[in-house]
Order: structure tokens, then sequence, then C-alpha cells
């Protein structure tokens, strides 16, 4: 399908958006007009060249195409072209980077034109792929995703990691264009100009490529309608832009980066420009009216576990998937290469279709979680705990997305054992615990591990469910109740001195501490704090109350992790005391290193005495 307009009525619509761009950001005083206006025809004949569909008044119509601006510094450009698509005011337009506008300084999901936010340089890519996955095997649906990349994003490893994985998938239905202006932030890109790098570098992995000018809106129309007809390959157009274009003085000049011209800088602009025609509208073809399979949730079992069998979590969370998957079928799942550890493979087993093996590319793998949420996926990913620390800057990104996207971290902790510190996730609670409205849940046994992952499925936001490897004893009933921001207290008398909380397997530390405890006459509370963020500050009150002393127990660094949330949960007439892990991990029995780390029930019982 092809209504490809006249060259002449596409140059008038790139006048009128480069005009935008650089009347909304002298008006802000502030922004990136250069970056933008170097991409502004490839983008001009994305839009409104004919091959893009979409119906511009229904962001949300699941058959448009997509399109993620990864160089997100180049927003003045995103929010022109929809300006000039009749979407967005010019009184609006006028409000860039103002407090309060939709139009931020990068793009945000507060504007609905945005797929996801972007401006963290190298994420656009994979989210991209996300999305084209969902189109391909998930929703069976034709629309295509684009990505405007930068070509100083080029260098980021994570870029690499989703061109491998987009041409693995054969995801025809994406394409990447890299805007090569050959200026970067400080001064020339690692390949200038050099067209042919790019692609000599991109081609071998698989893909496409298409070496373009990226100022010739023929050669522009031609390679988006030549990447439309492809059959089993990802798409890139490798096009050679001037950054600043249709400015002379701001035209391959190094030193302008994200900065505004000055009023008097923007009248000389203009005159160089001539007349724009501002009554001028923007057409884009509609999209084909493909409905997606329906789905229906059906009712899910209960979890059915031997109480006299250890399990451990992270197997449970393979179990929870599986049984659940049928209650929410818009669950899929992601792993990185792990999934016989962390459990993932029993729900790919179950349901193949709905399971992406990533491989070992975590950024990629959580960038593509976040372009599944946004199409209406519940994308469950997993990996050890410890390889999240690698892709934190995606996972800060979604919550800036508002992605529904849940994230497990198996082999928490020292109890791994004798796999040694590079497999030991010892920082990932305080990490997710700085996302705002972030959830942070730590299961003890298999019962409150599949309870919780209901509730992480049914929760809108991202979730964080840490696992661990060791077997550990079924602690709840079938039927035990668990919330997010809730906690069980597991031991009570009216004359306890101390109350321990804890999380994972410091749970069953501390039961053992208190039953030797117990046999010497000095009674503890105990609580399982299974949800550290949020956390439920009442009975933590309360008990601090009862007995004015907490000892808490975790296996993870002190910093950020559940002893500074208790802390900060409670007030300075509180004392509280935080076993953590304080020594550099070594390699030895699970056991073994809970004693070396003090995290044990025998370093609990030494700190209840301690303190009383």
């Amino acid at each position: 399908m092809n209504d490809r307009p006249a060259r002449e009525y596409l140059e008038k619509l790139a006048k009128l958006i480069r005009y935008y761009i650089l009347a909304s950001t002298t008006r802000a005083g502030s922004g990136h007009p250069t970056s933008s206006l170097s991409a502004t025809d490839l983008m001009t004949g994305l839009l409104f060249g004919g091959t893009f569909r979409f119906d511009a008044p229904h962001p949300a119509n699941p058959n448009n195409d997509r399109i993620i601006f990864s160089k997100g510094h180049a927003s003045p450009l995103f929010y022109a072209m929809w300006a000039a698509a009749g979407q967005v005011s010019f009184d609006e337009l006028m409000t860039l980077r103002q407090f309060g506008s939709r139009l931020e300084g990068h793009p945000v999901v507060a504007f609905p034109y945005t797929e996801a936010s972007t401006g963290s340089l190298g994420q656009g890519l994979a989210i991209g792929l996300g999305m084209a996955l969902n189109g391909k095997y998930l929703d069976k649906l034709p629309y295509r995703t684009y990505v405007l990349l930068g070509d100083s994003e080029m260098t980021e490893g994570s870029q690499w990691e989703t061109i491998q994985l987009a041409a693995h998938y054969k995801l025809n239905n994406l394409i990447g264009i890299i805007d090569v202006n050959r200026l970067g932030q400080r001064g020339e890109t690692m390949y200038g100009h050099n067209l042919k790098a790019y692609e000599e570098r991109i081609a071998p992995f698989g893909w496409e490529t298409m070496c373009i000018d990226g100022h010739n809106l023929d050669e522009i129309v031609d390679a988006y309608e030549k990447a439309r007809s492809l059959v089993d390959k990802p798409v890139m157009i490798i096009a050679r832009t001037i950054k600043g274009k249709g400015v002379s003085f701001l035209e391959d000049k190094d030193g302008w980066h994200g900065k505004a011209i000055s009023e008097e800088q923007f009248e000389q602009a203009m005159q160089e420009m001539g007349a724009v025609d501002r009554s001028l509208a923007g057409k884009i073809g509609p999209p084909d009216d493909v409905k997606p399979e329906a789905v229906h949730a059906r009712n899910i079992a209960e979890p059915d576990y031997a109480v006299e069998t250890p399990v451990a979590t992270r197997r449970a969370y393979g179990n929870a998937l599986k049984r659940i998957a049928d209650g929410f079928p818009n669950i899929v799942a992601l792993d990185g290469e792990v999934s016989n550890s962390t459990y993932s493979e029993i729900f790919q087993e179950a349901y193949p279709e709905r399971f992406f093996e990533m491989y070992i590319a975590e950024q990629n793998m959580m960038g593509a979680a976040a372009g599944l949420a946004a199409r209406g996926k519940i994308p469950f990913v997993s990996t050890f705990a410890a390889f999240l620390t690698r892709c934190f800057d995606q996972i800060r990104m979604n919550q800036y997305s508002k992605s529904n996207v849940k994230i497990s971290g198996s082999h928490a902790g020292v109890s791994i054992g004798q796999d040694g510190p590079s497999q030991m996730g010892l920082e990932d609670i305080a990490m997710f615990r700085t996302l705002l409205d972030g959830v942070v849940l730590y299961p003890s046994d298999a019962v409150s591990t599949e309870r919780l992952i209901e509730q992480a499925a049914a929760h809108k936001g991202v979730v964080y469910i840490r696992t661990t490897r060791m077997n550990v004893p079924i602690l709840y009933k079938m039927d035990d109740e668990f919330t997010i921001g809730g906690s069980k207290v597991l031991r009570i008398h009216n004359k306890d001195r101390v109350t321990i909380v804890a999380a994972g397997v410091a749970v069953f530390e501390a039961l053992a501490a208190y039953e030797a405890l117990k046999e010497e006459g000095i009674m503890v509370r105990v609580i399982d704090l299974y949800s550290i963020k949020p956390i439920d500050v009442v009975t933590l009150r309360e008990v601090a109350q009862a007995t004015g002393t907490i000892i808490t127990v975790e296996d993870h660094y002190a910093e950020g992790g559940l002893g500074e949330a208790v802390k900060s949960a409670t007030d300075d007439t509180v004392s509280v005391h935080i076993l953590a892990v304080r020594k550099v991990p070594v390699s030895g029995k699970p056991q073994e290193l809970l004693d070396h780390e003090e995290i044990s029930r025998g370093a609990i019982i030494r700190k209840v005495k301690e303190v009383i």
C-alpha cells in the first residue's frame, strides 16, 4: 500500500517542522535544536511519506505503527512532527520544557504519542525490539516499529545486544534509523560521517542495511518503502545528515549541542528559511483494521506443596508463573539464559509461545520488557539478582515509562553457597528500593512466593521479587494470604523482650534462634517482613512499642537493605540493630557463609543476649 505524496509537499512540511523546532526551543531558552534539525527530513519522510500507518487521533490503536525516539534529546522534533500532524497546538508547542507541560525536555509517557520515556541513550532499540516481538509473535498484528537512533549512542553495548537478538528473532517489523550527523556533545563521533563503518558492523549480524542521504526525501521514502517489503530481516537505515540542517550558522558546527538560539538568531534563521506555511497539515495513512486475538482470563488453581518437602523459592517462582498463566493471559516471560536456575523454564515448557529467551544480554532484556509492557503485556523478567545491577539504567527508566514490568532476581545473598561472590546478589534490595512507587518483595518459602507472584501480576507497576537458591521448609499453609505492604507475625508473646525482623532465608535462622532462646526462657517476637517496599509501618511500630528493641537480619549488604528500611519506618525512640552481610563473601557451604557473615541463628542469639 503506497500513497506517496509529492516531494514539494514533504519539503514544505519539513520547513514547517524546522520552524516549530526553532520557535519552541528559542521560547524555552534551552533544548537540542541542532540534534532535531538533523533528523527532520528523516522523520518527515517517515510520518508523511506514505508508508507510516497511524490513527493519529487514537494513539492507543493496536494497529498503529510505533515510533520511538531513542535519541530522546531530539524531543523538539518529536513534538514538532506531531504538531505538523495536527495533534499538538502551536500554543502547547510553545510550552516546551515549562513546568507542568506534557512536552518535557526528553519524551515522557504523559505525552500520549510517546511509547516509552527515553533520553538515557542506548535504550530505544531494545524497547522497539519488545514491541516488535509483541507484534510478530504475540498479537500477530502488521504494525511496524521504527526507532530513531543517534550516531553517538551506537557505541553503547546495549545496542549490539539488541542488534543480535532482533536478527535472531527475524524481526522484519523492526526498523532502526541512525541519524549520522557526525557531531556529538563535545565533538566528532567515533566514525564521523563514515556510513560504511556502521554498515560493516551491523550487516554481519543479519540486518538489512541501507546507506542514504538523510536530507534527500526521495531516498528517504524509497528506504522506508523497501523496509516494509522485507520478510525475514530487521532493517537499519544509516543516514548521512548535517547537524543543524537548515540554518547556515548552525550547520555542521561544533559547540551547539544542547543550546538554543537567541531571539535575534531566530529572526536571522527565519529570513534564511523563507516563508513557512503554518496552515499546512501533514496527513498520515490509516492503519489496517486487524483485531488482536481475544484472550480471556480463566480460574487458576491453588498452590499445592507437600509440607514435608523443602522447596527453593526460585523453583516456586517458576511454578507460580505456570499456575497463574491462564488467570493472567497477558503474562510473558523473559530470561537471560539461566531459566534452568531461575526455573522460568517451568513456564516455558507449558507456554513456549509466551516465553522469550534473551540470552546473556540483560540490558536488552530489560528494554524489551518495557516494549512488551507498552503493548499491554505483563512481562516477568528473570535472571540472577547479581546480574540485574548491569541493567539498572533500564530498570530506573521503567519507572518513568510507568512500565508494568515484574523482575525476579534469584540466587540472592551469600546463602547460594560455593559459587562465590560474583554470583551473589547483595545490592539488589537497595537498588530496587530507590524506585518511585516500586515494590520489593522477599518471600521466605514456596507458599509465600506463589502468593506474592499472584500479587505482583495483579499490581500495576514495577515489582521486584527476590528469590533464593537453597531449598527451605514449607512455612505457611496453602490458604494463607499475603499482600503487598504486609508482613507476618510468626511468634508473639506478651513477655517478648526483643523483636527479630527478617525476610527470605533469614526467617528460618530467626525461627531457629527463637526456639533456642525460648529454651533459655528468653522470649522474642519474630516477624517475616516479606514486603520490604512498601513496608508494614503499622506492624513495625506496634512491635517497636511492645518490645522497644528490633534486631533485623538479612542476607544482603547493610547499606540500603531491610535493616535500613525498618529503621526508616520507626522513630528514634526505637533501638534497631542490623545484622547483615558486612564481610567480603567467599565460597563455602550456605550455613558456613551465614555463620561467617554473622547472620545465622548463632549470631542472632548472641545479639539478642547482648541487647537485653
